[in-house]
């Protein structure tokens, strides 16, 4: 551009020294004002090859900066993909816990169910035995303490002054028939 600018001051000054001449227009002023001219069409058109060029170099440099774009589009999106798998795997972990939760809850509340009636057996097995032995225990002490009556009642028959009493009684027995009866409602005779 700079170029340019300075190629046209150039043209200027030279025209203004040519308009200053008095001699006037010359053949020579002709084929230099062709040569100027024909310098400056080349000039001109290796300018605007020079434009074209760095418009083209422009363009491709924009293209490389669009493939890079699209390049960096398509890793974004591939990355929010993978994440978007990883965010479902983690998931799909959490559901699996979860059921796994939920699964050893059910087992410990099976288990817990279990040992309450395994409890509840084990209370009523403890309730029949304790109930079991109070029961012997009742029937055993009546049974000795009945015992042990008509055996101190025996033994006082046998062996005491009782047994006398009782003898002396039932011989009189013998010959009073009030006193037999007496006897025999108290089943002594």
């Amino acid at each position: 551009m700079k170029k340019l600018f300075s190629f046209f001051l150039i043209f200027w000054f030279l025209l203004a020294s040519l308009a200053w001449a008095g001699d006037g227009f010359t053949q020579e002023d002709r084929e230099r004002l062709i040569r100027l001219e024909t310098t400056l069409k080349v000039f001109m058109e290796q300018t605007n090859k020079r434009f074209e060029d760095l418009r083209a170099d422009m363009n491709a440099h924009f293209e490389q900066i669009d493939k890079r774009f699209e390049q960096t589009d398509k890793r974004f999106e591939e990355l929010r993909k993978d994440m978007n798998a990883r965010f479902e795997q983690i998931d799909k972990r959490f559901e699996q816990i979860d059921k796994r939760i939920e699964e050893l809850r059910q087992d410990m509340n099976a288990r817990f169910e279990q040992m309450m009636t395994f409890l509840w057996i084990l209370t009523g097995i403890f309730t029949t035995l304790v109930a079991v032995v109070i029961g012997f225990a009742y029937w055993d002490r009546r049974t000795i303490i009945r015992k042990a009556r008509e055996e101190t009642i025996e033994h006082l028959e046998r062996e005491g002054k009782l047994k006398d009493l009782l003898d002396a009684l039932r011989e009189l027995a013998k010959k009073n028939p009030e006193l037999a009866k007496v006897l025999r409602d108290y089943k002594l005779l």
